[in-house]
């Protein structure tokens, strides 16, 4: 591995089991856009091994030089977009999918709901939204070691926490998504699989 690249051990460790869900949900020729596309490996790693994947990396500013470093050797893949989910500027294509992982839990619940207000104009009808990360349910923790990771979010920002699994599809609903699964990942993770159907109420 080059050194100069940005390098996220929790990337290293989760990228296989997720490629392999990927595979089932994805067609071998798609595109996708990824919400915060944080160091770039989830990219590199998939479009690796699946060329037919048009990945669409973005994320703030600052993360875009890092993003590029790993995106160097697919010279197919296009360019990270700067991207701020409260000030956009959102892309003006629509795509097969959007995928974002371990961001719902870092970003203010506002930046949450103003991911989802703008899913309708990102996707394609039909369309998929993933989400990776950790999630409560029901107000529960499903771990105790999601418990204490929660705890240490809110200790560095109060904004941060594990979202609940239910306002979170609220938020899908109401931006004319249906959960089509709901995967079991390692490290008690999950990893969450909408379908849009615009004829749903919004």
């Amino acid at each position: 591995m080059n050194d100069a690249r940005p390098f996220s051990p929790a990337c290293q460790r989760n990228q296989q089991p997720i490629f392999e869900a990927l595979q089932q949900i994805l067609a071998p020729r798609c595109s996708v856009l990824e919400i915060g596309s944080g160091t770039g490996q989830h990219a590199s790693y998939f479009c690796t091994r699946r060329p037919g994947w048009t990945w669409q990396c973005s994320d703030r500013q600052a993360q875009l030089d890092g993003i590029r470093q790993w995106l160097a050797d697919l010279p197919a893949c296009p360019a990270p977009l700067a991207l701020d989910v409260f000030s956009g500027p959102w892309p003006a294509r629509r795509h097969d999918a959007v995928y974002t992982a371990n961001t719902l839990h870092i970003m203010p619940w506002s930046g949450v709901e103003a991911l989802f207000r703008r899913l309708p104009e990102l996707l394609w009808e039909h369309g998929h939204l993933i989400c990776y990360g950790p999630f409560k349910r029901d107000g529960q923790h499903t771990s105790a070691s999601n418990a204490a990771f929660d705890l240490s979010l809110r200790q560095q920002l109060a904004s941060q926490g594990i979202r609940d699994f239910e306002a979170v599809d609220a938020l899908a609903r109401q931006a004319g998504l249906i959960l089509q699964q709901d995967l079991a990942m390692p490290a008690n993770n999950r990893l969450l699989t909408w379908r849009r159907h615009p004829s749903v109420s919004t």
